[in-house]
C-alpha cells in the first residue's frame, strides 16, 4: 500500500475536489484572526489552477448545530479571493438545486468553495450517500488537510473510496508526513523530545512511542507534576492526575531501562492561585508547600533544558512548559522556544507541533527559525503515537 503525491499528476481540464482545513478563528465581526491555514493550502491550489484544472474546495468551520449563519464560509471565500487575486465562486447551499449546475459550468482555472460541510450531520457520520454526492463534483480527489487526518469523516475519508487510482495527498499533507517521518526515524543524534502541556493523559501514548526512539525526554508543564509526585516529590496544590501516577512510574522505569535520559523540572515558579495576579515565589519542584502550585519552570531548569537542547541534533517539541498565556509565567516556554531556534540555526533539525507550542513560536516571532512547524495538533499527536490516521489510510493504493 502506498500514498501518491501530486507532483506528476496532469490536472488540465479536470475538476479537482480538494479537502482543505479552513477551520480558522473568526472574531465577532466575522473577521479572520489568523489565516495561516488558508495560506498553507495555496501551493496545492495554485498547482492545480496553473495546470488548467478546476478547483472545488471542501472544508469545515467550527462545530455548528445545523445551518448557523455565523459559521458560513463566506468570509473565507472573500479572503481567499484576495489571496489568489481571482474570484472564488461560493454558494451558500452545499447541495442546493443550483450547486451541481454551478460547479459543472466552471472553466479551467476557475475555483469554487463549497459551504461548511458540518452544516450537514452526514459529514461527521462519514455517510456514504453524502460522500457519493460530493464525489460527483470532481474527477480527482486531493486531501491536503493533515490537521483533520485523524477524523474518519465523510470529506476526509469516505469520499476517497470513489476515486480509485485518482486520490492523492496534497503538498501540505505530503510535507507533514515527510517531516514527521524524518523526526521519528532520525539518525541525527542526540534526539531530544520536549513534551509539555497540562495533562499526562493526553500524551501517554506519544511518550510511550518515543521512549525507544529518543535519547533525552524533557517533560514540563502541568503534566510534570504527576511524574514528580509519582517519584516521591511534594507538589503542593499543583495540577495532578492521581489515576495516572502508576502509569508515570512505569514510563519512568521504562526510560531508565532503555537508557533514555528523563529530565523533569528541578525548580519552579509557584503561585498561590491560578492567576496572573497571584502571589509568586521560587521553589524546588519536588518540595512545593501546600496552598501553592507550580505554574512555570524555574531558572535552574531553564538553564539545564537549554543546555540539553543546544547539544541536540534532532528536536521534537509539543506542549508549553508553563502557563505562558499569563505574562508572569511565560519565561519557561519562551526560553525553550529561543533555545530550540538557536539549536536549529546551529544545524539541528527541529519540529514543533500542537496549538500552544505553535502559538508560542509565533508569539515570539521564531517560526522562521524552526525547521518545520506542523499544522497538526491532534492529528500530529496520533501520528506520533504510531497510529495509522483514517484519512491517510483512505488515500492508500495497492
Amino acid at each position: 500500500m502506498k500514498l501518491k503525491g501530486i507532483e506528476n499528476v496532469n490536472f488540465k481540464g479536470k475538476r479537482v475536489l480538494i479537502r482543505v482545513d479552513y477551520n480558522v478563528p473568526l472574531n465577532q465581526n466575522q473577521e479572520i484572526m489568523d489565516d495561516t491555514r488558508i495560506r498553507e493550502s495555496l501551493p496545492t491550489i495554485k498547482k492545480v489552477l496553473d495546470q488548467g484544472g478546476i478547483v472545488i474546495l471542501m472544508t469545515h468551520l467550527g462545530r455548528p448545530k445545523g445551518h448557523e449563519p455565523d459559521y458560513s464560509l463566506m468570509p473565507i471565500a472573500i479572503h481567499l479571493s484576495k489571496l489568489l487575486n481571482k474570484n472564488v465562486v461560493f454558494d451558500r447551499e452545499l447541495f442546493g438545486p443550483r450547486t451541481k449546475e454551478v460547479i459543472m459550468k466552471l472553466k479551467p482555472g476557475d475555483i469554487a468553495l463549497l459551504e461548511n460541510l458540518r452544516f450537514y450531520p452526514e459529514e461527521e457520520a462519514g455517510d456514504v450517500e453524502f460522500a457519493s454526492k460530493l464525489a460527483e463534483l470532481g474527477d480527482i480527489y486531493i486531501n491536503d488537510a493533515f490537521a483533520t487526518a485523524h477524523r474518519a469523516h465523510c470529506s476526509t475519508t469516505t469520499v476517497a473510496q470513489f476515486f480509485p487510482g485518482r486520490r492523492y495527498m496534497g503538498l501540505l499533507m505530503e510535507s507533514e508526513i515527510k517531516n514527521l517521518e524524518k523526526v521519528l526515524n532520525t539518525d541525527k543524534r542526540p534526539f531530544t523530545a520536549i513534551i509539555g502541556g497540562a495533562k499526562i493523559s493526553t500524551k501517554i501514548d506519544v511518550i510511550r512511542n518515543l521512549v525507544n526512539r529518543v535519547d533525552n525526554m524533557l517533560i514540563g508543564g502541568g503534566m510534570a507534576f504527576t511524574f514528580i509526585k509519582a517519584l516521591g516529590g511534594e507538589i503542593g496544590d499543583s495540577l495532578i492526575e492521581d489515576d495516572k501516577l502508576e502509569v508515570a512510574r512505569v514510563i519512568a522505569s521504562e526510560m531508565m531501562r532503555r537508557g533514555v535520559n528523563l529530565f523533569l523540572p528541578t525548580d519552579a515558579i509557584i503561585a498561590d492561585g491560578f492567576s496572573n495576579e497571584a502571589n509568586t515565589k521560587w521553589s524546588e519542584a519536588d518540595n512545593i508547600p501546600k496552598g501553592w502550585m507550580g505554574l512555570d519552570i524555574g531558572q535552574k531548569t531553564i538553564r539545564r533544558f537549554a543546555e540539553i537542547i543546544n547539544n541536540s541534533e534532532t528536536i521534537l517539541w509539543n506542549g508549553p512548559l508553563g502557563v505562558f498565556e499569563f505574562e508572569r509565567f511565560k519565561q519557561g516556554t519562551k526560553s525553550i522556544a529561543i533555545s530550540t531556534a538557536s539549536a536549529t540555526i546551529r544545524g539541528a533539525f527541529s519540529l514543533i507541533g500542537g496549538g500552544d507550542s505553535v502559538a508560542a513560536i509565533n508569539k515570539y516571532n521564531l517560526a522562521d527559525q524552526i525547521s518545520y512547524v506542523s499544522t497538526g495538533g491532534g492529528a500530529m499527536l496520533e501520528y506520533l503515537e504510531g497510529k495509522t490516521l483514517p484519512a491517510i489510510q483512505a488515500l492508500m493504493e495497492e
